[in-house]
């Protein structure tokens, strides 16, 4: 049985909000493991002097949660 777990996260780009998202989920994949999904949940941007300078999006990233005895090497088969 698998847990999924939920974070919020804000990725930027100078291109778009798409390339933000994208940004964000790169990065986020560097440091989680089997992520299944991506929800935009806002998009935002910085202006300056009339132009947007800066795409933001807030992503929900979710991610399958391992059990710590998978990370052990131990499992119910052991037991």
């Amino acid at each position: 049985m698998a847990v999924v777990k939920v974070i919020e996260l804000v990725g930027t780009s100078h291109e778009g909000w798409e390339d933000a998202v994208k940004n964000v989920v790169k990065e986020a994949s560097a440091s989680l493991r089997e992520i299944t999904g991506v929800d935009v949940v806002k998009q935002t941007a910085l202006v300056d002097k009339g132009n947007i300078i800066e795409y933001r999006a807030t992503v929900h990233i979710a991610f399958i949660v391992e059990h710590h005895s998978h990370l052990l090497g131990t499992g119910a088969a052991s037991k």
